[in-house]
């Protein structure tokens, strides 16, 4: 391929980008806002303290240690249990190797939102990158004075940055959601009896419940101020320099 092929070809990269992108702000945004909405509003009707799931982690019978020689020595001495002999099929509690039940579930409601949001985070990563990208090649050549509408592209491109960087966090929250959890689950495990880790359970999944309705709020709000931020300065953000001014260069 020449180079004067390869130039024609990215050429024609950015006019079909630049047409897809305007596409994008004037069509897209607008559905993705309703659609972001309807989301939000059937998260309300689902109250955090309903989503309580089951961890299938058994409270096994507490354990009672026999001191043999009870019959024998009727004195005050503490009872000790002699683990050396190997034999201690008699006794019973909590093995954390292998759970009695099978494996711990994950929070169905919260893994259902959670596959649900994911993929609109994920196109609001690509849309924000490409209001970016479409900006930068609106962006014209570098001249002195009569740049007012080049700030305002440079704002604009600001906020499309933020809003990318903001939506790859929602990413990281919810993975750092599993892994939080999954420590919390493997003390119930380990420590059945204690109620307090069960509850930190519970806790962790309102929490995360109430965040990932908060998180579609934020991603509804983030195509909002993109959509109003671009439709109201559509004109300077495609045509930075009027036609006079630059006829005065």
């Amino acid at each position: 391929m020449s180079t004067k092929d390869a130039n024609k070809q990215v050429e024609d990269f950015i006019t079909k980008f630049k047409k897809e992108a305007e596409t994008l702000v004037t069509d897209v945004f607008p559905r993705k806002i309703i659609q972001l909405e309807k989301i939000n509003q059937e998260m309300k009707k689902t109250k955090a303290g309903s989503i309580k799931a089951d961890l299938n982690v058994p409270v096994p019978d507490p354990v009672v240690f026999h001191n043999q020689n009870d019959s024998k020595n009727n004195d005050s001495k503490k009872r000790k249990i002699d683990f050396t002999t190997g034999d201690l099929d008699h006794l019973t509690g909590s093995k954390v190797l292998v759970l009695p039940n099978g494996s711990v579930p994950v929070n169905a409601h919260i893994f259902k939102a959670c596959e649900k949001l994911k993929p609109l985070i994920n196109d609001l990563i690509d849309h924000a990158n490409m209001v970016k990208m479409w900006i930068s090649f609106l962006i014209p050549k570098i001249e002195d004075g009569n740049n007012f509408g080049v700030s305002i592209q440079e704002d604009t491109m600001a906020e499309a940055r933020q809003v990318e960087s903001d939506a790859a966090t929602y990413l990281d929250q919810i993975s750092r959601y599993y892994l939080t959890r999954a420590k919390i689950v493997s003390k119930v495990a380990k420590y059945p009896h204690v109620e307090d880790y069960r509850q930190a359970v519970t806790e962790l999944d309102e929490k995360q419940y109430i965040c990932l309705q908060l998180t579609t709020c934020e991603i509804r709000n983030h195509y909002a101020s993109l959509h109003d931020i671009i439709f109201k300065n559509l004109d300077k953000i495609k045509k930075p320099r009027n036609a006079n001014a630059e006829s005065l260069y």
